[in-house]
């Protein structure tokens, strides 16, 4: 581990040297004895090592959110800097931060003054200069392809990797992979196998698929005759399953009210996992029953309209669609993948006039929920059935809430505090939504976008993954039941078309966890890792063919790595080639969409 930090470490040392070398070089000797240039230079000394040590409490504080360095969330975070900035402000003690990297910065300054006090008078040897410069060029380009952005893989736990990694290296590696080649990074399969096998994956009771070899088109079979129940989907910020005491959380429940609606009035999935660790992860999984390819998620990038998504296909059998949002559309392309991919109507922050409260991340859930139920009012009264997705943000830090719903006190900024009043306002939708008319022709879906925080020694920590689903309404709901088939939030869409029962055509790449099936797996990601878990195996495909891996039962902890793959697990790796093989393929060649029918905007 030390041997490639230094590694690393060294790499960037001499590189951030480079400029100075070059500097030292241009500047005329005249030049370089005046006052200005010596004031200049200090200055810019001063903003290097503020910056610096600035970059050191990032990284602490985005390795004690994340427990990675530098990765795509970093990438991702420079790109919206309102909700960011708003959010590093209310959660971090800021200006004490700020003055300490100044005062730091300063000492930095002094220091220097005093060690290389005569620089200002030693005449600056062009020649010299000119040798050491090309010395440290030579040196930082020997160092700067040996790297490799995988080479800090030293060990089988993922956070020992993580500290041996280079927080500048481990930024550039995430920012050059955002659109990277998948067939020229990850392995593959011969296409013919890919999609055969990618096709009895997918294989269950209802289905029938399309004649053409290379796609995953199929029709499932329903009844017209079937009612157009309203469908409303609650996609949850951070809600895993640890916080739910009927999921298993052993210390005292932060979803009281969630808990009683799950033990006495709904269909609870108790084995699902998030696709990811993002909420565009979420926002694909679910809504778009996609995989979660390497790179950006399809969300964020460019050949993303027109896909096949829940939206799209209520849409076509006459449903009306909304989604709300609490924070700004714009943040992760939100508004953007949601109008073109479904959604006719997208209300977000700036059509709540007045909020009653409001986070880094936008209005506060009750707000959210208030709208929602005037929304919903609204679309009964059309007379034609709706479909509505709603996405939270009060469950993410700072965890700012508004004082008096629930007992403790919303200054601790706790996540366990935003997580029960998450569930108090939930609770709050619930019992007034009971008294509406078109209540009991209505189905709820309760899902997470993702879990809570990621912890595990895996390359994929699938523990931190588990979330929970669980359905609602009079409409389908005649009893309570819980339901452990293994699944992940591909399968929700799916599973709430069949509960609908209506016959529809998709490209959809999960299956109703209703339906029997002869293997249930999950696919999942983390950075830029991607993998699957079927029968206490999980493999996990890297960047330059890598693949690891891993057996045990993530409900139990830590999975082991294992060096010697079992057939098993040998087959496991060649369905989880297939699956994203194939994905990227559809999404990369813009068919990830029926053929022959236009955008439904």
């Amino acid at each position: 581990m030390w041997a490639v930090g230094v590694h690393l470490d060294l790499a960037i040392a001499f590189f951030t040297c480079l400029p100075l070398l070059l500097w030292f070089l241009i500047c005329r000797e005249k030049f370089y004895r005046t006052k200005l240039h010596r004031v200049l230079f200090r200055l810019v000394f001063l903003g290097f090592w503020f910056v610096q040590i600035f970059l050191i409490f990032s990284e602490y504080y985005f390795f004690d959110e994340f427990k990675s360095r530098f990765n795509t969330v970093a990438v991702d975070y420079l790109l919206y800097p309102h909700e960011v900035f708003t959010n590093i402000w209310e959660t971090y003690p800021v200006l004490i931060i700020v003055f300490t990297c100044l005062g730091g910065a300063l000492g930095m300054v002094y220091l220097n003054e005093k060690i290389a006090r005569e620089m200002w008078i030693i005449p600056v040897g062009r020649q010299m200069t000119f040798k050491m410069l090309g010395a440290a060029m030579l040196v930082t380009f020997v160092l700067g392809i040996s790297i490799s952005f995988k080479e800090h893989n030293v060990s089988n736990e993922r956070i020992v990797s993580e500290l041996a990694n280079n927080g500048t290296v481990s930024f550039v590696s995430a920012a050059y992979t955002r659109n990277l080649d998948y067939q020229a990074f990850y392995r593959t399969l011969p296409r013919e196998e890919a999609f055969q096998r990618t096709r009895r994956l997918l294989a269950q009771e209802g289905a029938e698929f399309s004649a053409h070899p290379d796609t995953t088109q199929r029709k499932i079979s329903g009844s017209r005759e079937k009612p157009k129940l309203n469908v409303v989907v609650f996609l949850e910020e951070s809600l895993g399953s640890e916080f739910w005491g009927s999921l298993g959380r052993k210390e005292e429940s932060l979803t009281p009210y969630l808990d009683r609606l799950a033990t006495n009035q709904s269909i609870l999935f108790e084995n699902i996992y998030a696709t990811g660790n993002r909420t565009v992860r979420g926002f694909e999984g679910v809504l778009a029953s996609f995989p979660p390819l390497p790179g950006d998620s399809v969300v964020k990038r460019d050949r993303s309209e027109g896909l096949e998504t829940i939206a799209q296909i209520l849409k076509r059998d006459g449903y009306s669609t909304t989604f709300l949002y609490g924070g700004r559309g714009l943040f992760d392309s939100m508004r953007t993948f949601a109008v073109n991919n479904g959604y006719e109507r997208f209300i977000e922050q700036k059509d709540f006039p007045n909020p009653t409260f409001t986070t880094a991340w936008g209005v506060c859930n009750e707000d959210l929920y208030n709208r929602t139920l005037v929304e919903l009012r609204q679309s009964a009264k059309s007379g034609k059935p709706f479909f509505a997705t709603i996405l939270s943000v009060s469950n993410h830090k700072p965890y700012t809430y508004p004082a008096g719903r629930i007992a403790e006190d919303p200054n601790r900024k706790w996540r366990d505090y935003a997580v029960k009043y998450t569930d108090w306002a939930l609770g709050q939708f619930f019992e007034k939504v009971r008294t509406e008319p078109f209540y009991e022709n209505t189905i709820f879906v309760v899902v997470a976008d993702h879990g809570a925080r990621v912890y595990g020694s895996e390359s994929i920590p699938i523990h931190s993954y588990e979330i929970p689903f669980m359905i609602l309404g009079p409409a389908v709901v005649k009893k309570p039941e819980r339901i452990s088939t293994l699944g992940c939030q591909l399968d929700v869409t799916p599973t709430i078309l069949d509960l609908l029962g209506r016959p529809y055509e998709s490209l959809l790449f999960g299956r109703s966890l209703f339906k029997p099936a002869a293997e249930r797996h999950t696919l999942i990601n983390h950075n830029r890792e991607i993998g699957m878990f079927r029968d206490s195996h999980m493999v996990v495909l890297g960047l330059n063919k890598k693949v690891e891996y891993y057996h045990g039962d993530p409900k139990k902890g830590d999975l082991q790595r294992m060096e010697k793959p079992e057939p098993e697990d040998l087959e496991l790796e060649k369905d989880a080639t297939a699956m994203f093989e194939v994905a990227d393929e559809l999404y990369m060649q813009r068919r990830y969409r029926l053929p022959g029918v236009p955008p439904s905007n």
